[in-house]
């Protein structure tokens, strides 16, 4: 179960629930995201038509998206709806859902080496994390980008920063950027076609590719985890190649591809 940092869901927020009882009248499911807490779904909120029939819409051990109409503390559940989300609404939840288990075992492997459990994790650090970036899961992407430190500015204690920086570098992949820019470049000495070759070649790496658009234009293409170093990159390639092709009595210009 993922846990959220409060005791209930507000009126409006989308959940993901499991139901466990049908009757002829609604449903009942429990909260995947409050732990203890379930939500009743009235027969009139399965369906935006006449629903003759409740099971023909949910059914047990089920996992819904459903939208939280009323909060009810003292009935011990909240009233929610099936019928008031659109599609895309119910996917993208349920995509959040399962990224933010993902996250929740990150946090428990974090907290076996510190030889604690998840729920001393939760209260320790889980819920706080969850507040300062929005869920698990950012807190354990900033740290795979920008180090422990991005905990430790925000006050998480060193001894958690650092051991979630851990398991973030080890499990998270920093998402890959691609930029691509041209160079204009040509030469009329004899050995002109050398000149060219050598010059693109200088411009290629590990991380950049050299593509033909047609002479006299080449891209410059850069992979990289780091759109600023990206650009720099992109830049000293396109000099590399410019010099080499100038150094002939040639011309050469580069060209940023717009987005």
């Amino acid at each position: 179960m993922v846990r959220k940092s409060q005791q209930w869901p507000s009126e409006g927020e989308l959940i993901v629930a499991t139901v466990y009882k049908v009757l002829n009248y609604g449903a009942f499911a429990k909260l995947e995201e409050y732990e203890g807490k379930e939500a009743f779904i009235h027969i009139s909120e399965v369906s935006a038509g006449w629903v003759k029939n409740i099971r023909d819409y949910v059914r047990e051990n089920q996992k819904i998206v459903a939208r939280v109409l009323r909060v009810n503390p003292s009935k011990g559940h909240v009233d929610a709806s099936l019928k008031r989300i659109r599609e895309d609404q119910r996917t993208k939840k349920i995509q959040q859902w399962k990224i933010e288990q993902k996250a929740e075992k990150f946090l428990e492997l974090t907290a076996k080496n510190l030889d604690k459990n998840l729920d001393v994790a939760y209260n320790e650090v889980g819920y706080e994390l969850m507040d300062i970036f929005g869920d698990l899961y950012g807190a354990f992407e900033s740290a795979s980008e920008d180090g422990a430190s991005s905990l430790k500015n925000e006050g998480i204690s060193e001894e958690w920063a650092e051991a979630i920086f851990e398991v973030a570098s080890k499990n998270i992949t920093p998402p890959e950027v691609h930029i691509s820019g041209y160079v204009d470049i040509e030469t009329f000495v004899p050995n002109g076609v050398d000149i060219i070759r050598e010059a693109l070649k200088a411009a290629e790496s590990e991380d950049i590719s050299v593509q033909a658009v047609g002479a006299p234009r080449y891209r410059l293409t850069v992979t990289s985890t780091d759109y600023i170093q990206a650009e720099k990159q992109l830049k000293v390639a396109a000099e590399k190649c410019i010099s080499i092709v100038k150094a002939s009595k040639g011309n050469g210009e580069f060209l940023r591809e717009l987005i």
